[in-house]
């Protein structure tokens, strides 16, 4: 005979979260439409509309949007028009991200029906509640910034990681050895 699990599942946060999120998503797509932005679409055409010229490491801070799929994200709105990659200006390795027309024309276009669903979101919690379940969610979301990431990295990342700070590591070694090297000029005047 099978056991039962003693688990509610209405107690415990992780799922209700789980399905909170759901419900949103579903409101979201219901008022933007299928066709539109998704979520996360939104939430970087937002993003960057406020903060032009933003990295791709800002975008992950500001979104809470991991660093891979961000990437593939940003590379597949690139591709659709959505928005413009550059190089920036102090980091030459670092691009930063910048809305297109098209771009700037879908976010003014989901924007009042993405509003709408917010309300909507909200209009399941008790007037009374809103300030705190909004307060709730923030700190939730602030616990998630301050961990980083909260999913384990993958084992072969993080041995690349190590490699590249191993590399970087012998290359500042080289570099101090070499510039304590008289020039060969100087030496040949030494003689």
């Amino acid at each position: 005979m099978a056991r039962t699990v003693k688990f509610k599942l209405d107690d415990t946060p992780g799922h209700l979260l789980r399905r909170a999120s759901q419900y949103a998503y579903d409101l979201f797509t219901s008022e933007v439409g299928t066709g539109g932005l998704t979520p996360r679409q939104f939430t970087v055409l937002v993003a960057v509309s406020q903060n032009e010229g933003l990295t791709q490491t800002d975008l992950v801070t500001l979104t809470g949007i991991d660093r891979s799929t961000l990437a593939d994200m940003i590379s597949r709105m690139i591709g659709s028009k959505l928005l413009a990659r550059q190089r920036t200006k102090n980091d030459a390795r670092a691009n930063s991200v910048s809305l297109s027309a098209k771009g700037r024309t879908a976010l003014n276009r989901a924007l009042s029906k993405a509003a709408a669903a917010e309300k909507k979101i909200l209009s399941a919690v008790p007037a009374a509640h809103r300030k705190s379940f909004m307060a709730a969610l923030r700190a939730i979301a602030a616990a998630t910034s301050e961990e980083g990431d909260s999913r384990p990295a993958k084992k072969a990342t993080k041995r690349k990681v190590a490699a590249k700070a191993k590399k970087k590591s012998a290359k500042r070694k080289t570099a101090k050895r070499v510039a304590k090297r008289p020039s060969k000029k100087a030496a040949k005047k030494k003689r």
